[in-house]
């Protein structure tokens, strides 16, 4: 952690929602005046998407079912934890994209699935933003989570996280159920032993409950709506936390333990706001004091 260089990391599954948690942030920083270094998860992945592929056919001729995105094995997890130091501490780092389609590509003028090259992060800027799978990841070889100032963990119930990938790939990408079907059993083990872990290390974690019924998420034909859906916020330590203002203000919050409040799913950006600008605010206060004013 750092008071000079701050840095807040989103991490969740792939699925889980950190993209709409990660503009919500964004809609903070312009609004306050913050200048941040945007890093997204995909982007520290060891394999391109070519490259993935073929490891995925060679695990299988080896007899590897549980070749996966979410594991350490295809992850450059010591690279995270490199530029989460290299900020903490200088406000630098190195840093690429991961190119996910072709309207990405074209500025590069790189094939889509690919990497640009590592780059020195912007200069001058006043937070690192981190948004992808392993922002709070500990394992005996490398612990990312010390260094984030908040993190924030995005876990909706696990029927819902896979109505949400089955939806986005099917509609998005072009896959069949049967093939999202694959890659969620495929990455089961890595998701029980480097996603689930680091919401123990999170500081505030959001779980979207639908409402409806999603007992067989590989027949549902839409993702359920915010409103049709509840948001599980639990805070880590709720000291400060000024829990009676946010019932005031989310009409139909309610308490469910001294640390969780329940808010309605189409409040949920409302509610990011309302808990998360104070953040922002403290820590460029801790920002400018560090620095001398």
């Amino acid at each position: 952690m750092s008071e000079r260089h701050p840095i807040i990391a989103i991490t969740g599954s792939s699925g889980a929602g950190t993209t709409t948690v990660s503009r919500t942030f964004e809609n903070i920083f312009r609004r306050e005046g913050v200048k941040s270094a945007i890093v997204e998860g995909d982007s520290f992945h060891r394999y391109d998407r070519n490259e993935m592929k073929q490891r995925l056919i060679q695990a299988e001729q080896e007899g590897n079912n549980h070749f996966s995105h979410f594991g350490s094995d295809n992850n450059l997890f010591g690279e995270i934890e490199d530029l989460f130091r290299a900020y903490s501490h200088k406000g630098t780092g190195r840093a690429r994209k991961y190119l996910h389609n072709a309207e990405e590509a074209e500025p590069y003028q790189q094939a889509p699935g690919t990497f640009t090259p590592w780059e020195d992060l912007p200069e001058g800027t006043d937070i690192l933003f981190y948004e992808g799978l392993h922002g709070a990841v500990v394992t005996p070889e490398h612990n990312i989570a010390q260094y984030p100032d908040l993190r924030v963990g995005v876990v909706p119930v696990i029927n819902l996280e896979w109505i949400q990938k089955l939806w986005r790939d099917k509609h998005k990408r072009g896959y069949s159920t049967e093939a999202v079907t694959d890659t969620i059993l495929r990455r089961m083990p890595d998701y029980v032993n480097y996603i689930v872990p680091q919401f123990a290390h999170t500081h505030v974690n959001f779980q979207r409950v639908p409402m409806v019924d999603t007992s067989n998420p590989f027949i549902a034909r839409d993702i359920p709506t915010a409103d049709e859906s509840m948001v599980v916020i639990r805070f880590a330590n709720p000291k400060g936390i000024d829990f009676q203002y946010l019932l005031n203000m989310i009409h139909g919050s309610w308490m469910s333990r001294a640390n969780t409040i329940v808010v309605p799913g189409g409040k949920m950006d409302i509610a990011m706001q309302l808990i998360f600008t104070p953040f922002v605010w403290r820590m460029m206060e801790r920002r400018k004091r560090a620095l001398g004013g």
